[in-house]
Parts: C-alpha cells; sequence; structure tokens
C-alpha cells in the first residue's frame, strides 16, 4: 500500500513567504520608513518653507532651502526607483540560488511539486509584495511633488529620480530586477554568483534604458535665443537667428514614461520566459526532447566515478574465479556438484558391520598369560 504526498491548497506560497521572511521583512521596513519621510516632508517640511517665505523679509534664504528640499525630493525618487530593484533582484537571485546550492530545490521536487510550480509560486509571492510596496511608494512619492510644486526649482519632470518614481515605470524596474535574479540563479546554480550576475543584469538595463529614453518619443524642435538674457556673455551674440532647440516638453512625460515601463515589463517577460525554459532543461529526464541530466545527477554520478576509479581492489573480479552464490566461477561454466553416497550404520554395531559378522578378539593385556 503506497501514498503519494501532495501539498496543501495554499501551501506552497506560505512555504515561500517562510523561507523569504527575511527579505520581505527588510522589503517592508523599507516601505514604511520611506512612506513616513514622504508623509512627513510634505506635510511639515514643506509648509514650514513655505510658510517662511512669507515672513523671511529682505533677508530671505527662501531659494536656498527650496533647492535642498526638491534635491531631497529627488533623491527620494532615486531611491523609490532602484532600491526596490535592488531587493527585486537579492529576492531573486541570492535566495533562490542558495535553495538551488544547498538542494532544498531537489526535496521540494520530489515531494509532489512540479518545478515549474516552484519556479511560479518562487515569482509570484515576491511579485506582489515588491509589486504592493512600489505601488504606494508611487502614489505617495505624486502627492508630495503635488503639495511641494512651488519649491522644486530646477528639478522638474525629467530628472532621473522624479521621472522613474513619478509612474508605473518604478514597478515595472522591480519586476525586471526580479525575473534577471531568478534567471542568473538557475543559470548560475550558486548563490554568490547569481547575486553578482543578478545585479550586473539588472544594472546594465537601466544603463540601456537611461540612454534611449530620449528616444522613445519624437521630441521637438523650436527656435530659440542662444542664450539667457541677462547673462554676462550675452553681449557677445552678434544675433539670435537661425539657433534652434531640441527638447521633450512636460507634456510628453506620459507618453516617454508609458514607452519606458512597456519596455522594461518586455525585458522582464523575457527573463520570466528564459528562466521557466532554463528550469526545464535543468529537471528534464535524460532522452527527452531538449531535456538533459539534472546537475545534482550529473554531481553525484561524477563522485560516484571518482570514488571508483581510486578506490583499491582488495577482492578477485568475476574473471579471475571467484565463485558466486549459485557455485558458478567468473569465467567458466557452473561447477558439478557431486554427493557421495554414505550407508547409515547399524544400530548396536561400531563401524555399520552387516549382520552375522563374528566379532574380532579383544586383544589380550601385556603381560597376560
Amino acid at each position: 500500500m503506497s501514498a503519494t504526498l501532495t501539498p496543501a491548497r495554499g501551501g506552497l506560497p506560505r512555504t515561500v513567504l517562510r523561507l523569504h521572511r527575511t527579505a520581505l521583512l527588510l522589503w517592508a521596513a523599507f516601505v514604511v520608513v520611506t512612506l513616513g519621510w514622504l508623509v512627513w516632508s510634505g506635510e511639515v517640511d514643506a509648509r514650514s518653507i513655505l510658510d517662511y517665505g512669507r515672513t523671511c523679509g529682505d533677508d530671505c534664504t527662501l531659494p536656498y532651502r527650496a533647492h535642498l528640499y526638491s534635491v531631497r525630493l529627488d533623491r527620494a525618487g532615486l531611491l523609490i526607483g532602484y532600491a526596490s530593484l535592488a531587493v527585486a533582484a537579492f529576492a531573486g537571485g541570492a535566495l533562490v540560488g542558495r535553495e538551488l546550492e544547498s538542494g532544498t530545490a531537489h526535496l521540494a521536487w520530489t515531494q509532489g511539486v512540479s518545478p515549474a510550480r516552484w519556479l511560479a509560486a518562487k515569482l509570484a509571492v515576491p511579485a506582489l509584495a515588491v509589486g504592493a510596496g512600489s505601488a504606494a511608494l508611487i502614489a505617495v512619492y505624486r502627492w508630495n511633488r503635488g503639495a511641494s510644486d512651488a519649491l522644486l526649482y530646477n528639478r522638474g519632470w525629467s530628472e532621473a529620480g522624479a521621472f522613474v518614481a513619478s509612474g508605473p515605470a518604478a514597478t515595472a524596474y522591480a519586476l525586471c530586477g526580479l525575473a534577471v535574479g531568478v534567471l542568473a540563479a538557475l543559470l548560475t546554480g550558486r548563490t554568490l554568483p547569481a547575486l553578482g550576475t543578478a545585479f550586473g543584469g539588472t544594472a546594465l538595463v537601466q544603463w540601456i534604458v537611461f540612454t534611449v529614453r530620449p528616444h522613445l518619443w519624437p521630441s521637438v524642435t523650436r527656435p530659440t535665443e542662444a542664450v539667457d538674457p541677462g547673462l554676462l556673455n550675452s553681449s557677445w551674440v552678434l544675433g539670435t537667428h537661425g539657433t534652434t532647440t531640441t527638447y521633450h516638453p512636460k507634456s510628453h512625460f506620459w507618453p516617454l514614461h508609458l514607452m519606458e515601463t512597456g519596455l522594461v515589463l518586455t525585458v522582464a517577460a523575457a527573463a520570466t520566459a528564459a528562466a521557466f525554459w532554463t528550469l526545464h532543461r535543468r529537471t528534464a529526464p535524460r532522452g527527452q526532447a531538449g531535456g538533459g541530466p539534472s546537475p545534482r545527477g550529473r554531481e553525484e554520478r561524477r563522485r560516484a566515478s571518482s570514488a571508483a576509479r581510486t578506490a583499491p581492489s582488495t577482492e578477485p573480479s568475476d574473471a579471475q574465479g571467484r565463485p558466486d552464490r549459485s557455485g558458478r566461477s567468473g569465467g567458466g561454466a557452473p561447477a558439478p556438484r557431486t554427493r557421495q553416497a554414505r550407508t547409515a550404520p547399524e544400530r548396536g554395531r561400531p563401524g555399520g558391520t552387516p549382520p552375522g559378522t563374528p566379532r574380532p578378539p579383544r586383544p589380550s593385556p601385556p603381560g597376560g598369560p
């Protein structure tokens, strides 16, 4: 009588939550602290700076304070846009790579959980956590920029931090980091190489998208003056005719942002598909199309063959004539078994002498008559 152990409904996501609880707690702490700072910055810091500007008089340092505020807000946008990607890359690369390296993933695959289902849970649970946290951060960040718009000197919508954190691109980057991290873990199978490859891959995606961002939407070209009026070198310019500038106006924010979001999500989808294909290649048995032995099986066979080559041989082989249990020698035909016929001795007669035979006389003792 045999039974197959299958996990209960909802058991696999709960297991993933337990295994990833440290990373999830770190992510939750980051979200809570950043949300608290954004709320305090918009409600307390920005209001105090605006109140100071109305009462400061001639000796006013409002532009300087507003500049510092806008710099801090832009750095918060960078933190939202790229720290979430780092957390996702760590969750995908380090934690999945650690399970592959320690062998717990192979143990899960023997408990009624298919490799594809295991990978789907590994992707879904962190994706939900990172997506929900980044969505909350994006909403509060946009509220903060709207409440303090009068203080954002020279920090427009096109700044790197503000551009990423003001829309769904931050969530897309987080999902892309998760997918690239899982793919790196499946390709390397070890913790530290997976972590380094995940960070390198996500940094490469950031750099490529940042480079092509101005070309994702047609720009606007208009005639303009050569220099701003009032500068010391404006008197050097003999004329301003024939000078044009190419730029993206503020109305191009959403077209550029949505194009970038779609591009990053495409990379994330490609990395996810590549991760499932790589897992299938690692776990498919030998003989299937595109399959091969698992890395654990290859390692066990390698160790077994190495031990067989180095172990000394102390017993004769079958070819040298060692008999087995059936009585056969190693190199020839089975040895015949012979039986000796034995006659049971008659009761009362030593040696089994036949009846009617006289007994021999007893020898006389020495010194007798």
